[in-house]
């Protein structure tokens, strides 16, 4: 009988799956390979720590003055004199995020700089209002506990709904449900399914927006996977934790501590220029204008960062695979937007607010609701600190206009901010996130290149494993690192994620008769 893997620390799921760390020795010895890790995201300190603990010798390179990547912070003056950290804003820390929480746990293993937020709210301009809070986390419960109590949903709408359609969301396989729904956007495949559009609106739309794209232009295999991790694959449930301090206090700064500890070389504000080649196999990253040589290079850089690091960089792989990667896309721009208010918003607001139907506006927070540093303004003020966010804005939109529209929807979500004087305001554009377009699986980079020391890790690489958002980046960069150990005879780490398959046998064998009829009579499958 297979021996069950004790389930990582806070995780419930016991069908949760294990990845097992590849044995090998618990520590380089004598000189050891040296790695450089370009990159300072989650992706690359993920790496960077994951070969540092095994004697690694890491040199990370980050061009911001701090690590972090898209998820950094920066000081700011506010207009009244005070400070405060500026960020790129609301992250979500689910539940099912194990081996992201693992990297967390190295500087804080109780977790204790992470607080939930209790409720997981999604109002539409219609009136129509769903919540995740008495939702069961286990499926199928989970699915059937919502739509019994989503507005949403209606006895009268089940008639109507394609069951044959829907099925693909109850057999989720990793890497299969690419080959199956990539070339379907998923606005057509849930037009396909005929949910309520009330349901297609409120729940569907609001969650493929978090890919920062338009559901017309997003791989339904990307929204089905989404929907595999976060609700149906998952005992984890849909409710997350959110850090309690800005980032670099509550996750940087302590981990960027924790490398040094470990011997790795921290160069921040060291754009890499190019990657080249060594005659002896390794690599010579070329870096403030100096130039070293290392054994491997783990690149954990966003998408056009890649790419311009790899135009400046040629020969590290093959042709095809520089190919593939000059036609990765990054999603449009989005815009978050953070209010220092003079006063506070209702006392029954949300932490997080996901909504529809309001515009450009696709979430509200109120952070002193969680945040010390907001809070510590908000008791010292009276006022309150609210974040938008707008994804998917088109390319084309006056950016100042958006600013407005934004803050005019929240003054119909919460009136009682119309009377409010804003102190101060940020507004943050940015358009680096990947794109997970229809069709584009392929293009998509593994963490293995052609280059068998040469490895790619961050959130558009391509895993095989059911992860998505800052999970697929923390969990890329310990594969790109595992990959590199197990060359050295050096024990890897171990990993976890949501089941890899769907949960009922039941139904992952409706699925697959129903897709084999359908192969049959040449029906399209979506």
């Amino acid at each position: 009988m297979k021996q069950r893997h004790p389930l990582p620390p806070g995780a419930r799921d016991r069908r949760a799956e294990h990845v097992p760390a590849v044995p090998g020795a618990i520590s380089a010895t004598g000189t050891p390979p040296s790695t450089a890790v370009v990159g300072g995201g989650i992706a690359g300190i993920a790496a960077a720590v994951a070969l540092a603990e095994r004697g690694v010798q890491v040199t990370l390179y980050e061009r911001d003055d701090t690590l972090g990547g898209r998820l950094a912070g920066w000081d700011t003056r506010l207009a009244d004199g005070s400070s405060a950290t500026m960020s790129r804003g609301f992250h979500a820390f689910f539940r099912q995020y194990y081996n992201l929480r693992a990297l967390l746990r190295r500087t804080d293993p109780h977790l204790e700089r992470l607080t939930q937020l209790p409720d997981y709210p999604l109002w539409h301009a219609n009136g129509m209002r769903d919540s995740f809070q008495r939702v069961p986390r286990t499926p199928p419960w989970s699915a059937a506990g919502f739509a019994l109590t989503s507005p949403t949903f209606t006895l009268s709408d089940l008639p109507r709904i394609n069951a044959r359609a829907a099925l693909p969301l109850m057999d989720v396989r990793v890497p299969q449900v690419y080959e199956q729904l990539d070339s379907v956007s998923a606005y057509d495949l849930l037009a396909s399914i005929r949910f309520p559009e009330a349901a297609h609106h409120l729940a569907f739309e609001v969650f493929s927006r978090s890919f920062f794209a338009d559901p017309r232009h997003l791989s339904a295999a990307e929204m089905v996977l989404m929907f595999h991790i976060y609700f149906l694959g998952s005992a984890e449930g849909l409710l997350f934790d959110v850090p309690n301090d800005p980032f670099p206090t509550a996750l940087w700064n302590p981990l960027h501590r924790y490398l040094e500890s470990l011997g790795v070389d921290v160069r921040v504000s060291t754009p890499v220029e190019r990657v080249a080649a060594a005659p002896d196999g390794g690599f010579r990253v070329t870096a403030d204008d100096r130039t070293r040589r290392h054994d491997a290079c783990v690149l954990a850089l966003d998408t056009r960062g890649l790419q311009h690091l790899l135009r400046h960089s040629p020969g590290l792989a093959d042709d095809d695979w520089y190919a593939r990667v000059a036609r990765l896309r990054t999603a449009p721009a989005f815009l978050v937007s953070r209010l220092w208010l003079d006063r506070p918003v209702a006392v029954d607001r949300a932490g997080f607010l996901g909504t529809s139907g309001y515009g450009n506006l696709d979430n509200v927070s109120v952070l002193e609701r969680w945040e010390h540093e907001a809070h510590s303004w908000s008791r010292r003020t009276g006022g309150s600190v609210i974040e938008l966010h707008a994804y998917a804005v088109p390319d084309d939109a006056d950016r100042k206009a958006e600013q407005d529209r934004a803050v005019e929807q929240l003054h119909l979500l919460y009136p009682e901010t119309r009377a409010a004087r804003v102190v101060d305001s940020r507004n943050e554009w940015r358009e680096d996130c990947p794109m997970f377009a229809t069709a584009g699986y392929g293009d998509r980079p593994t963490v293995h290149t052609t280059n068998p020391t040469l490895m790619v890790a961050g959130d558009l690489v391509r895993t095989g494993l059911p992860v998505a958002l800052m999970e697929r980046a923390a969990t890329s960069g310990m594969l790109a690192a595992n990959a590199l150990l197990r060359q050295w005879r050096l024990q890897g780490h171990d990993l976890w994620t949501v089941p890899t398959r769907g949960r009922s046998t039941l139904l992952r064998t409706m699925t697959r008769r129903s897709t084999s009829r359908a192969r049959r009579t040449e029906l399209p499958v979506p």
